[in-house]
């Protein structure tokens, strides 16, 4: 028996920059709130804390049935179509003939390995969780079944811990704001004692306990009007100066030495959810995969062999500034004034504050830290970025006092300033006109 086989196939292609843009702001009086249509794409700067997922743009340019993203280079693969085999008469070999109808629905049955993705919204963001695994029935029942636990830990955290929607956490500052005292669960006792302590090490830069200015600013919305807060207000709490060193933690046990204190962990739940969500993926068996909360971003494993591939947002225009690969577990967090903001008289008021001014900070358009694997690496990149960010001209400072030695900011002028371990991994979309590389 004679075999002939007629091979379909398609050429590989690459699509880049998805359509969508970015509506200009008005110069007066304009607001930039967060919305649901957030994820990242290669046209849309709103993934918030600016990391776009260079997977997602590019999945975006899959079929529907799915093309295989190779890494490196940004292509897409589509796989292989079904082989159309002609069957002629019989002659001889008819051992061998059975033999490779045999081999042929072996490998007939063999899965090939793809990217699963589900996404959702929650924390106030986007979040998109990507796992690389075989299609196989089992394993993507097992894939399914992982993310969806982590889509459901996710809403816990978000209802337990919300800033301004009644919540655990919320019961906890009714009660400091009255003077009193309240025990709490065991989760968020453990959360405060760290949140405390990374607070003392930035200087109070990093300061949680500053939810009552973000109110005042208007943040504590889904939608903000462009108003700067009373005056007097303003000075009233700023002069009340609340800090987490403020806080008494005994046990399970939550008191406040200040009244003036109100928690907010909006700077450090997303990083912390990002810790939650690896230890999850790794009970249920997955060992590669991408979690990805507005920009706050993990990698476990890898995709195929090859690092995970992510884009830093440029915070001025609708792209990535550069691409970056992700290796198992790290993690990275962005903070930036082009998300949750809004504009009066052409000037930019974004939600992070600086604890020392009662005032949203100025002087950095973005700053992203990268963790190297550690025990709460997705906590520290969160966190971290944030008093980096607030510093300024002293950013630098701030990642030694984390230990973080790779870490890219972008000045209000536009200037780039990267540390050399971070720029040795950097693949620029084009190069930068004015970029400083500091140790």
């Amino acid at each position: 028996m004679r075999l002939k086989s007629l091979r379909k196939t398609e050429s590989p292609h690459d699509r880049r920059n998805g359509p969508g843009t970015k509506t200009k702001a008005s110069p007066r009086n304009t607001v930039r709130p967060e919305t649901k249509e957030s994820l990242c794409n290669t046209v849309r700067p709103e993934l918030v804390e600016g990391h776009c997922s260079w997977e997602h743009r590019l999945r975006q340019a899959q079929p529907e049935r799915g093309g295989i993203v190779k890494p490196e280079r940004g292509v897409i693969v589509q796989p292989k179509q079904r082989e159309i085999v002609q069957i002629f008469p019989p002659r001889r070999h008819a051992f061998a003939f059975a033999l490779l109808l045999i081999c042929c629905a072996l490998l007939a049955g063999c899965a090939r390995k793809q990217v699963f993705h589900r996404e959702s919204y929650v924390f106030g963001t986007r979040v998109e969780l990507a796992v690389y695994g075989s299609s196989h029935g089992s394993e993507r029942e097992r894939a399914d079944a992982a993310m969806a636990a982590v889509l459901s830990e996710f809403d816990r955290l978000h209802r337990s811990y919300h800033a301004w929607e009644a919540s655990e956490l919320t019961a906890l500052n009714d009660a400091l704001a009255r003077g009193e005292s309240l025990e709490v669960s065991p989760e968020l006792a453990a959360m405060l004692r760290d949140a405390q302590q990374m607070a003392a090490r930035s200087g109070e830069l990093f300061d949680p306990a500053l939810g009552g200015l973000i109110e005042l600013w208007g943040f504590h919305s889904d939608s903000f009007a462009p108003v700067r807060p009373d005056p007097a207000k303003l000075a009233a709490l700023k002069a009340a100066q609340p800090r987490m060193s403020d806080l008494v933690i005994d046990g399970l046990r939550i008191a406040s030495r200040n009244p003036a204190v109100k928690i907010d962990l909006g700077g450090y739940a997303k990083g912390y959810a990002l810790d939650r969500a690896a230890a999850i993926l790794r009970e249920q068996g997955i060992r590669d995969a991408l979690i990805n909360i507005g920009g706050n971003i993990l990698a476990l494993g890898s995709k195929g062999g090859q690092a995970w591939r992510i884009g830093i947002q440029h915070p001025r225009h609708p792209m990535p500034l550069a691409t970056m690969p992700l290796y198992d577990g790290e993690a990275t967090g962005t903070s930036g004034d082009y998300q949750r903001y809004f504009e009066i008289d052409g000037l930019r008021y974004a939600h992070l504050l600086d604890p020392r001014t009662g005032e949203p900070a100025h002087a950095t358009q973005a700053l992203t830290v990268l963790v190297k694997p550690q025990p709460d690496a997705g906590t520290l990149s969160d966190a971290a970025s944030k008093p980096a960010y607030l510093a300024g001209d002293g950013w630098r400072e701030q990642t030694r006092n984390f230990g973080i030695d790779h870490a890219l900011r972008i000045a209000a002028d536009g200037r780039i300033e990267v540390t050399r371990a971070l720029r040795a991994r950097l693949e620029f979309l084009s190069p930068p006109a004015n970029i400083d590389v500091i140790d």
